[in-house]
């Protein structure tokens, strides 16, 4: 079980470090310090700490609490219904995990997400966190930022789903599931399944992973395909929905 611990609003030394702990995650940017203060003696943080191996959070458990990495990092996995095809990322501080399902129809995670080596874990209830935002709109303008940033991608991934490469149609799927800060990220699944799932025949399936493994984007074998970097799918979508 993750270790629980309080904060000691009472300790100037504390108070400092705690400032400088949410000043550093995306949801907290540009928030003064007297306002930090005010939240932190009004609201619970609580920080866990977690092992190596240990479950964070489990895929379809209720996202009820805003989770924050502060230190360490996790793998975050996703793995569809009949667990063929599944995409996996290493998240580390100051990453948020699943921001998008605190609040919204489907409150689920959608991932299982495991300690690596050592994580900390810094979470808000969810009532506590919608006070926060209502308390400031430096904090609201922070969140829309956040769940604005992942809607629009999906544009441009519907774009390539539609009329799109087959290099645009990969990168959407990796953009699609992972999160801005996602790094080591792995697409596991087997290469017949994949050419299938795309509707293309294997042999131009397999010449759009050599060219792009040309190109420095990614490494493949039979079963996994490793994306070099998040950001380079990402420019391939913005490339050709601005083309």
């Amino acid at each position: 079980m993750p270790v629980f611990g309080r904060y000691n609003h009472f300790q100037v030394t504390i108070m400092d470090s705690m400032y400088e702990i949410l000043m550093g995650l995306p949801l907290f940017h540009g928030v003064s310090y007297d306002k930090i203060s005010e939240v932190v003696g009004s609201t619970k943080f609580h920080f866990l700490k977690y092992l190596d191996g240990q479950q964070v959070v489990g895929a379809g458990e209720p996202c009820t609490h805003i989770k924050f990495i502060i230190s360490g990092s996790a793998r975050m996995t996703i793995v569809n219904s009949d667990g063929r095809f599944k995409v996996s990322q290493t998240l580390t501080c100051p990453d948020v995990i699943a921001p998008d399902f605190l609040f919204g129809p489907a409150t689920s995670y959608p991932c299982t997400v495991t300690s690596i080596n050592s994580t900390g874990i810094l979470q808000i209830s969810k009532p506590d966190y919608v006070k926060i935002l209502n308390s400031d709109p430096v904090f609201l303008f922070n969140f829309l930022n956040t769940l604005s940033m992942n809607a629009q991608k999906a544009i441009d991934g519907v774009l390539a789903l539609t009329t799109g490469s087959l290099e645009e149609r990969i990168a959407f799927w990796i953009v699609a599931l992972t999160q801005r800060g996602g790094r080591d990220i792995c697409l596991t699944c087997r290469q017949r399944d994949l050419y299938a799932l795309f509707g293309v025949q294997r042999m131009s399936f397999l010449s759009t992973l050599e060219k792009m493994k040309s190109e420095g984007l990614i490494d493949y074998d039979h079963n996994e395909i490793h994306i070099h970097s998040r950001a380079d799918m990402l420019r391939i979508l913005t490339s050709q929905s601005e083309g």
